[in-house]
């Protein structure tokens, strides 16, 4: 029986009430204070302030915990629009922005199985939208959105730890590392790419990813035309 099946222990009369749900919750704001490697059982046990072997009647194992997590930030992601391509931008939106509050869930998205109930509810609102598209069709649009997505978050989520661990934003990289460029460009070797970082428009990270996602649609939308 898979934890989302599994009843959780009768209530007992004890100084600190436990529950799944708030076994979840403190194990999502440790690992949004100090990410997925502050996370483990005893260390969710003493930020509830219970001994760790209670928490073995609503959990397993850390896998099944790292399971609930990842369902609980699923639970805030709630695709919404009139047709497939709305509903398909806001999941990609919605799915972005759940990571950005959760820097550790782009670990995790992608990464295993998303089965829990959450998960369950938002993937029934993306099928829904694709009422009329071929049944064959379905899944590897979803699945090709799903990719792009998990793709861009967790770049962005390397890029915003890789500031956090050198102290340099992206101004103070890009002129640390200019003079550098400048050198290798000026040899030649590689006009291609010195003319496309010189001369092409620099967008910010939510340019890139609508834009990105827009080619995507794009091509799906005229494919699904053909």
């Amino acid at each position: 029986m898979v934890v989302w099946e599994r009843p959780e222990p009768p209530e007992r009369p004890v100084p600190a009430p436990l529950s799944r749900e708030s076994i979840v919750r403190a194990a999502v704001r440790l690992a949004d204070a100090d990410g997925l490697v502050a996370v483990s059982l005893r260390k969710v046990a003493a930020e509830l302030d219970v001994g760790p072997m209670r928490l073995y009647g609503y959990i397993d194992t850390k896998e099944e915990l790292l399971d609930l997590m990842a369902d609980a930030v699923h639970g805030g992601i709630r695709p919404s629009g009139d047709g497939w391509r709305e509903v398909l931008y806001s999941l990609a939106e919605t799915t972005r922005q759940a990571v950005r509050r959760h820097d550790w869930f782009a670990d995790l998205i992608g990464s295993r199985p998303a089965l829990g109930p959450n998960a369950l509810a938002k993937g029934e609102a993306v099928v829904a939208a694709m009422d009329g598209v071929d049944l064959d069709d379905v899944m590897p649009i979803v699945a090709a959105v799903d990719a792009y997505v998990i793709g861009a978050v967790r770049r962005e989520a390397a890029e915003r730890r890789a500031e956090r661990s050198s102290g340099l934003d992206k101004e103070q990289w890009q002129r640390s590392y200019g003079p550098y460029l400048q050198r290798t460009f000026a040899t030649g070797r590689f006009p291609a790419l010195a003319t496309v970082i010189r001369d092409a428009a620099h967008l910010d990270a939510d340019e890139t990813f609508r834009l990105g996602l827009d080619f995507l649609l794009d091509g799906i939308e005229a494919r699904l035309s053909r």
